[in-house]
């Protein structure tokens, strides 16, 4: 659905150039070789095969260095800048409709999920629409992120006329019943949790992420809000801007809101080339790269993804300009 301009927006300013695994358990032999192949070959193991602590065959990741991997949150093979980029990661994804009728604090919608059991449970994320807007404008990134490893409830908002602080509520209203009362409950971790919206959507995500500092990221995407500045945040938070942006200036949002986040945060600002405020709406490799980035990195702990943050990404053909601070510390 096409959006409407808030009022009091201000022109958009002209677009400028510009991180070893072994087997325990049987034959230290096999440890030994398996090893000592993988760190000759380069490759990177990871992942828990499916019954594997029952065996006594517990398959680490295989990082650089041949250490390791002591994280039990890492979902899925070791990433690559193809397996990021690709429009669906190495998970199957089931997904079940959320009537508005069945819930209460939010409008119902969409729950995306790996399909497999076999890695326990997964952290999750819910993502606003934006003002005027519903579910359906924000529904690419249901899959494709539920197909890199996570739960995704990309939902509808009580009416779509409503403000960000209104979202924001509703954002952490969709987590609850997500995790205590949604038919998937038994797939996500409880503790592990992130938002995630467009324009006002957007503007709710900080909203969501200061009303609820335990949340592990909070992503706006063009977000839009009266309140520039965000002090009290300690959530990691990516701020995503569009150099094109006339409903949201990067100068009078993204900009703020990024340059307001606590110097010892975990932040970043990614500000896309060539786009403008609904650039979210449709399927964007630089958008979904980052944000899975973002939410491995931060939701999963999983510092397999530190490479694509750190050292921070140059300005490129669909990169205006990257800041943050590294290495990440959460």
């Amino acid at each position: 659905m096409q959006q409407h301009l808030p009022s009091g927006t201000i022109p958009p300013r002209p677009s400028r150039p510009s991180r070893s695994g072994t087997f325990t358990g049987r034959s230290r032999t096999l440890t030994g070789l398996v090893t000592a192949a993988a760190a000759t070959a380069g490759l990177l193991l990871t992942g828990l095969a499916p019954g594997a602590q029952a065996a006594g065959l517990l398959l680490t990741g295989l990082a650089p260095g041949a250490q390791a991997a002591d994280n039990p949150y890492e979902r899925g093979p070791a990433p690559t800048n193809a397996s990021i980029e690709a429009s669906r990661g190495s998970y199957a994804v089931s997904q079940t409709s959320v009537s508005s009728l069945v819930v209460s604090g939010f409008g119902g919608g969409t729950i995306y999920y790996p399909t497999s059991t076999a890695d326990g449970t997964f952290g999750a994320v819910v993502i606003s629409p934006g003002f005027t807007a519903y579910e359906s404008s924000i529904a690419w990134l249901g899959p494709r992120l539920a197909s890199q490893g996570f739960v995704v409830f990309t939902i509808d908002t009580n009416t779509t006329l409503d403000q960000p602080a209104s979202r924001g509520r509703q954002l952490l209203a969709a987590l609850d019943y997500l995790t205590e009362r949604s038919s998937v409950r038994s797939r996500v971790d409880s503790g592990r949790l992130g938002v995630m919206g467009h324009s006002m959507g957007g503007g709710g995500s900080l909203e969501a992420a200061k009303d609820r500092p335990s949340l592990k990221a909070a992503i706006p995407l063009t977000g839009w809000n009266t309140d520039k500045t965000w002090p009290e945040l300690r959530t990691p938070t990516l701020v995503v801007g569009a150099d094109g942006d006339s409903i949201a200036p990067v100068a009078t949002h993204s900009e703020p809101f990024y340059e307001s986040l606590p110097g010892s945060l975990d932040k970043a600002y990614l500000e896309l080339r060539g786009a403008s405020h609904f650039t979210p709406n449709t399927s964007d490799t630089t958008i979904a790269k980052y944000s899975i980035s973002w939410l491995k990195r931060f939701i999963d702990d999983d510092t397999r993804y530190e490479q694509f943050l750190c050292p921070l990404p140059r300005p490129s053909l669909t990169i205006a300009e990257y800041r943050g601070n590294c290495p990440h510390t959460a």
